[in-house]
């Protein structure tokens, strides 16, 4: 056998070697077109499984392993079984060899010797056969569907950091989430408020402001906290020292509403730090400390290590990588040593954890009170940043030398690398998925619902080999089934709500999956079209109902300078278009004027081309209405006519990104109160509110 060149698809023993293992030999970007992976891509993926391929004896006796191992296996280490279906339980259990033995210890606490009549949980199942060979695995029991919201809502997205108030500290944090949700649901009859990620960055200056590349995603980040809505503020000594940090926090809020200054979180939090240091000198009361107490408990060894690694990079810097070696290793004796030297910092960054917990909790049960039948949307992001704390804690279930991405397209020719370390599926079923579920636990403590960003993901990722251009990558299968079951099982257990940002090229019969399973997609008005026909802007009666249906994101132009054509001009002044400038302008007009046309005959845009550009963005709104759509998104932005978008995909330097404010449409930004002021952006959620009735 001679080995394939680093271009060469792979031969027929690599092939299933790569498929006995989920790592894709072709993919297909388009329908009737497939792409074969390179055996270079292949042999990567498959050696970051801790598979050898690297030789053609290698992929002979890997080959031999693997297909001896699966020959042998009694069960595999996770199985699934919904509840309300025809069958009483998995089918591998079915098909154990007469005469097995079956052990369940239930979640409960229980033991039996059948698999049949569980209740929802994740169950040990051991297995010993009449040969002598014996198995164990996981049992995920869960309900057939996700929860579905009581009848149907619309609600406000917003970016949380650009939802400035006049009480905020230079950013949006969880006290003004807390009164948007509070207004909207009050007066306005909002069903839900979806936010960005809000998990922990990465610290260091200049912070990473994305917030899709968090340090963890199982830990929200402190910056978004309230400082005097945390009840020990009141009772600092030192006012002298509170009157200098507020007086300093008034500057940074002026900076950016008043002086057109970004949005600076290093700055922000460099000053809540301080004056959390100040907080935390103050005695908690009994029941407080209680409460932390418990907090801590709870959340045992992963807070413990998110702490740990929040201290450490105090010391160390913000990459683990670059740490002593022996600190590299979250197990070892010297870290031990390091958590028991910096308990003070370990306790300090917990009660952070703890702080920001109870405000996210506080903010959710607000909207709750205030009548919104879903609450606060979060955003759970695709990954984390391989120098931050889980990738630090958690290594034994990420891929080495790999990262997520995406691969060519017709919108990317060369493939997207996001930068982010896959979890290796092996490892997740060897433990029955259990930091994932310890994951989705975290964030259904203070979510009225959840988006997945990226929810194909549950299904494949797209692994790119360290130091390679994204095409040179491959897929890398994961079992669907166990992570929608665990996602339903914890959602149920939540009563939450499951969205998945589905935008993009999707493998035929993931979201037939989804549906099935109760998950909502997501539908962008600007891509709704009849690509299976004559292309034609998508009437709403044809719009799936499962779905929260919107008319932008964070990273599409907002919906005023979509009608404009301004995303055209905005792009072109960053050196973005790919085609020459009167080529894109006379696309984009031609988009919007099909648009436009649709609305004018459905008789929601009577004026037609003489219509107001407040009046076409009602009309736009009006159209999601019409869909069969359960949830409808307005941008917030939208409401005041703001321009600029809050990603620009493909800068960094070039674009402020995740770094503006509201604004209105000259650019001038706009706090919370003026929002709940503004006649314009009343009008529009009057529109809304009639259509959901």
């Amino acid at each position: 056998m001679t080995a394939p060149g680093p271009a060469d698809p792979p031969d027929e023993e690599l092939s299933r070697l790569a498929g006995l293992h989920g790592v894709a030999t072709a993919y297909s970007p388009s329908p009737g077109h497939t792409v074969a992976a390179s055996a270079t891509a292949v042999t990567a993926a498959l050696a970051a499984l801790g598979v050898d391929a690297s030789t053609p004896l290698g992929v002979r006796t890997s080959l031999a392993a693997r297909e001896g191992e699966l020959r042998e296996r009694l069960l595999p280490p996770t199985l699934v079984h919904w509840t309300g279906t025809s069958e009483d339980a998995p089918t591998a259990l079915g098909a154990l060899p007469p005469g097995t033995r079956l052990r369940v210890e239930t979640e409960q606490g229980e033991t039996r010797a059948t698999a049949e009549g569980l209740p929802t949980g994740v169950h040990r199942v051991t297995a010993a056969a009449p040969d002598g060979r014996t198995a164990e695995a996981r049992l995920i029991v869960a309900p057939a569907r996700l929860p579905t919201a009581a009848g149907r809502s619309y609600g406000l997205l917003v970016q949380l950091y650009s939802l400035l108030s006049r009480r905020s500290w230079g950013m949006g944090d969880l006290g003004d989430l807390t009164e948007l949700a509070d207004w909207a649901g009050r007066t306005a009859d909002a069903g839900f408020v979806q936010v960005n990620p809000l998990h922990a960055a990465v610290p260091g200056a200049p912070t990473d402001p994305s917030p899709y590349r968090p340090s963890s995603r199982r830990f929200p980040d402190p910056v978004h906290l309230r400082v005097e809505n945390v009840p020990e503020f009141a009772y600092v000594e030192d006012r002298e020292r509170v009157r200098a940090l507020l007086e300093r926090a008034d500057r940074l809020r002026a900076a950016v509403l008043d002086k057109n200054a970004l949005i600076d979180r290093d700055a922000v939090w460099e000053l809540k730090r301080e004056a959390l240091e100040l907080v935390r000198a103050v005695p908690l009361g009994p029941g407080r400390q209680a409460a932390l107490a418990a907090f801590r408990a709870e959340q045992g060894e992963a807070l413990e290590d998110h702490a740990t690694w929040c201290a450490l990079a105090e010391v160390h810097g913000s990459d683990w990588h670059g740490w002593p070696p022996e600190l590299r290793d979250p197990r070892s004796a010297a870290t031990d040593r390091a958590r028991a030297e910096l308990g003070d910092r370990v306790g300090f960054h917990s009660w952070l954890a703890w702080l920001t917990d109870t405000q996210l909790t506080a903010a959710q049960r607000a909207a709750r009170e205030a009548g919104m039948p879903v609450g606060i949307v979060h955003d759970l992001a695709v990954g984390v940043h391989p120098g931050g704390a889980d990738a630090w804690a958690q290594q034994e279930y990420f891929a080495a030398g790999m990262s997520v991405g995406a691969p060519p397209d017709a919108f990317n020719a060369r493939g997207q690398d996001w930068g982010l370390p896959p979890w290796r599926p092996d490892r997740l079923a060897a433990t029955g998925y259990a930091p994932y579920r310890r994951l989705l636990r975290a964030l259904f403590r203070y979510a009225g619902a959840l988006r997945i960003d990226h929810v194909m993901g549950l299904f494949r990722l797209w692994w790119v080999p360290r130091g390679q251009p994204p095409t040179e990558g491959t897929y890398v299968r994961y079992d669907a089934e166990a992570m929608l079951a665990l996602l339903a099982l914890e959602a149920s257990r939540a009563g939450a709500v499951v969205i998945g940002e589905d935008l993009g090229t999707v493998e035929p019969g993931v979201r037939e999956t989804l549906r099935r399973r109760g998950v909502l997609g997501t539908s962008v008005l600007w891509f709704e079209r009849d690509w299976e026909g004559d292309g034609s802007p998508l009437p709403p009666a044809d719009w799936r109902a499962d779905s929260l249906a919107t008319a932008t994101t964070h990273d599409l132009p907002s919906t005023a300078a979509r009608l404009t054509g301004e995303h055209v001009e905005l792009r072109d002044g960053l050196g973005l278009l790919t085609r020459p400038l009167e080529e894109e302008r006379a696309a984009a007009a031609a988009d919007t004027t099909e648009w436009l046309a649709l609305l004018t005959r459905l008789g929601l845009l009577p004026d037609g081309a003489t219509a107001t550009e407040e009046a076409r963005i009602q009309a736009v709104y009006g159209f999601l209405l019409r869909t069969p759509a359960r949830m409808v998104g307005a941008w917030l932005p939208d409401g005041v006519g703001d321009r600029r978008p809050q990603n620009l995909p493909g800068t960094w330097d070039q674009y402020p990104n995740w770094r503006l404010p509201v604004a209105d449409a000259e650019g001038r930004p706009v706090t919370l109160e003026e929002l709940a002021a503004s006649p314009r952006l009343r009008a529009l959620l009057d529109v809304l509110r009639a259509g959901v009735r």
